[in-house]
């Protein structure tokens, strides 16, 4: 595990699945978190769960609220390592698209990136370091449902190249993880409500299995850690094998079992 100690980082969307997993990732390496998210009582749970002591910093926070995200930053001091992990989806598909739910995905999965970007980046720029790992999605890549949070997904996505080709020379890197379904408490309640929910998914991921959030904290501590200093602009899925192509049409296409 690579050693984080001394370094302030900044995790957004905390008190979910991922969130927590990357919170006790970089807790257990030695850095100093903030942590934060819309959820008091997720947050709370978090809190009492991590032990952190003082290294751990939680606040609620509305990340679409830009002086909101700059105040929490404030008190907490010059962030070394910012993680955009929040995201949420209001529609499943166009038909149930209302203008609401879009600008809502947009803000929670985009908007609210950019908001902890311009919080931390000051201080970056003066210090001539920084890293930046958003987590995206494999919806960002192809189409896969939820069409308001795959579209800002994918403007994550942009966005993270953008930052690299323009704060690299500042000494800032930035990189974006596209998980593909990861075993969180979510999809855990999606399976006890269908219990043959990761049978059927299986199939179509090569490795037939799925991450879980401690293997999407190890990317993200891979790419914010020194190892990965000559790395940024980089779209790493962490999926299963999800993207690399469909099994299950080349089965048919070939008439050879995978």
């Amino acid at each position: 595990m690579a050693d984080f100690t001394a370094k302030n980082v900044l995790i957004t969307g905390a008190a979910g699945g991922i969130g927590v997993g990357l919170c006790r990732h970089f807790l257990d390496a030695g850095a100093r978190l903030l942590a934060l998210d819309m959820d008091a009582s997720g947050l709370d749970r978090l809190a009492t769960a991590m032990d952190g002591g003082e290294r751990l910093r939680v606040v609620a926070v509305d990340l679409t609220d830009l002086a909101a995200v700059r105040a929490a930053v404030a008190a907490f001091g010059s962030v070394d390592i910012l993680i955009n992990n929040a995201g949420a989806a209001a529609a499943t598909a166009l038909a149930t698209l209302t203008p609401e739910a879009w600008a809502h995905d947009l803000g929670i999965n985009l908007t609210a990136a950019y908001h902890c970007v311009e919080a931390v980046k000051p201080a970056m720029i003066a210090r001539g370091a920084g890293v930046i790992v958003n987590i995206g999605t494999v919806n960002a890549m192809t189409a896969l449902g939820h069409p308001a949070y795959s579209a800002a997904k994918a403007g994550l996505i942009s966005y993270t190249r953008s930052l690299a080709i323009e704060y690299g020379p500042l000494g800032i890197r930035a990189n974006i993880i596209c998980p593909g379904t990861v075993r969180t408490q979510a999809w855990n309640a999606r399976a006890e409500r269908n219990p043959e929910i990761f049978t059927s998914l299986r199939k179509w991921y090569p490795l037939r299995d799925f991450p879980d959030p401690s293997d999407i904290a190890k990317a993200a501590a891979f790419l914010a850690g020194d190892d990965a200093r000559m790395i940024t602009g980089v779209v790493l899925p962490v999926d299963a094998g999800l993207t690399a192509g469909n099994p299950v049409m080349a089965a048919e296409l070939t008439l050879e079992k995978f």
